[in-house]
């Protein structure tokens, strides 16, 4: 592993081609800064609202991550861009790739607007068989398909013979006419028993289908796939039950984090299932899960946009999540998604403070007292005992679990979680404008942005109503992904 010194000197290497924008007055949909913050936004990746472990282009709108692919070592992740402006518009696929989904380095921008569109979302695969024809080179070729965002929408293709590094839209683009409506975002995937690509495409209000090809260049419609309640950003993917290989299901999911769970022969896709909901945050949307993991590795890993967060007088706008891995788990409900932060959030350990078997008691000592920062990493499992609530206070920000309601309440939105055995597990990421909460092991999440008290960057961990019992606790202060 580099030292600190090196992979400072790299971060900002990496980002030498983009000029630091200057400081300069709050948008409005930027939010104002907390009382009494002088705002810094011209160190590059050391701003006053900079997140330090949330991937964050160096400057200028972004919204939904686009073509995440893994190839030779490098997790992709593209992602909706204004290469001119701190708000939406002028659509563009930036471009970042990093070894352990942690630490970015943003490259040139991929595909530019055209004659067809700006370039709206979609996804991307690489190519092994060569079945489109583009690979050049010994290296196998990675395709990006894309939204042609002009009148009226289509569907594109681009590809990369290095590594990702330059891409060439396919001469007979868009390879995909118009169907209907706004249809977008199209999310492509190798189909093995049938050797065939699939793509799930939203095409109008609740309404999605699946197409097949054998090139990714000729598509045929193979069924539809109304998901109630969604709009926009589809996925699809197969994951395991419980781990067992043998018995899996389908995951068709949606732009607003809802998803249905069902079986897929390849032609047509039978829900068994849902729509069952993923997130119960303030700030998460079109998540998006890599294409093309190892099958030594086998993880189904994602990201999402987290939507509508404020960042006062900064040089960018909007944030990704921290990435999370997706199982499948039998619940007391049925068959649930679970999302936790992959294990590479370790690559930023630094100290660690652990306790095992301590009281919590209302008014009692306070374990977290001698912490203060801005960046952690807290496990928890907590016995309720006879306390009414349980929780942490992180920087004034409360994280609390009502026993009576079954429920935990993070910066104004709320999640079901019943305890196991009279205890409830939790993880939750600090950044400095995000809280990520996790529940019993994935079962739920929380992903929410909000503006800290920069005075404020104190910890703490407390019991309401009664005596509690902290069965483990650990807490892991972080080092910045930037450095």
């Amino acid at each position: 592993m580099k030292t600190l010194t090196t992979c400072m000197t790299l971060a900002l290497c990496w980002c030498t081609w983009i000029e630091a924008a200057p400081a300069k007055a709050a948008d409005a949909a930027q939010g104002n800064p907390a009382a009494g913050t002088a705002v810094v936004a011209e160190k590059l990746y050391r701003e006053t609202y900079r997140p330090q472990f949330h991937f964050t282009p160096a400057k200028n709108w972004t919204n939904d991550p686009n073509g995440c692919v893994f190839y030779k070592g490098e997790y992709h992740l593209f992602f909706q861009h204004n290469p001119k402006g701190i708000n939406w518009g002028n659509m563009t696929w930036g471009h970042a790739v990093s070894p352990d989904m942690v630490r970015w380095k943003q490259l040139e921008h991929a595909i530019y607007p055209d004659k067809l569109g700006t370039i709206f979302s979609g996804s991307a695969v690489v190519d092994p068989n060569n079945t489109a024809g583009f690979q050049t080179g010994d290296e196998k070729v990675i395709v990006c398909i894309y939204t042609s965002a002009g009148k009226p929408f289509t569907q594109s293709i681009a590809y990369s013979n290095d590594r990702g590094r330059t891409f060439t839209k396919y001469e007979k683009n868009p390879v995909l006419g118009h169907i209907v409506g706004g249809n977008r975002d199209p999310k492509v995937l190798w189909h093995e028993p049938t050797k065939k690509w699939v793509m799930a495409l939203f095409l109008d209000k609740n309404s999605y289908a699946l197409f097949g090809s054998p090139d990714l260049k000729a598509w045929e419609r193979l069924c539809d796939v109304p998901v109630p309640g969604a709009g926009e950003c589809p996925d699809f993917f197969e994951l395991p039950i419980d781990g067992n290989p043998k018995n899996t299901r389908w995951v068709f999911w949606g732009g607003n984090n809802t998803y249905l769970l069902g079986t897929f022969d390849g032609k047509t896709f039978e829900k068994e299932s849902g729509p069952h909901p993923s997130n119960w945050g303030g700030n998460c949307y079109a998540a998006q899960t890599w294409s093309d993991i190892p099958p030594a590795d086998g993880r189904r890993l994602q990201i999402a946009w987290m939507r509508g967060g404020k960042y006062p007088g900064m040089p960018f706008n909007q944030q990704m999540s921290f990435p999370t891995e997706l199982t499948l788990r039998t619940t007391p409900e049925g068959v649930r998604l679970t999302k936790k932060p992959v294990r590479e959030i370790e690559n930023l350990h630094a100290k660690k403070h652990s306790w095992a078997a301590r009281a919590l008691a209302p008014g009692g000592e306070n374990l977290l007292s001698g912490l203060e920062g801005e960046l952690f990493d807290l496990r928890a499992e907590i016995e309720l005992g006879q306390a009414t609530a349980v929780g942490f206070t992180l920087r004034g920000q409360k994280v609390q679990y009502d026993a009576a309601a079954k429920e935990v309440t993070a910066l104004g939105k709320k999640a079901p979680l019943a305890p196991v055995d009279g205890r409830i597990r939790l993880q939750i990421l600090l950044d400095r404008t995000t809280i990520e909460v996790f529940g019993n092991d994935g079962l739920i999440s929380m992903p929410t942005c909000f503006l800290p008290d920069f005075a404020n960057r104190t910890l703490a961990v407390y019991a309401e109503g009664g005596k509690a019992r902290i069965v483990s606790l650990e807490v892991y202060e972080l080092r910045s992904a930037w450095e």
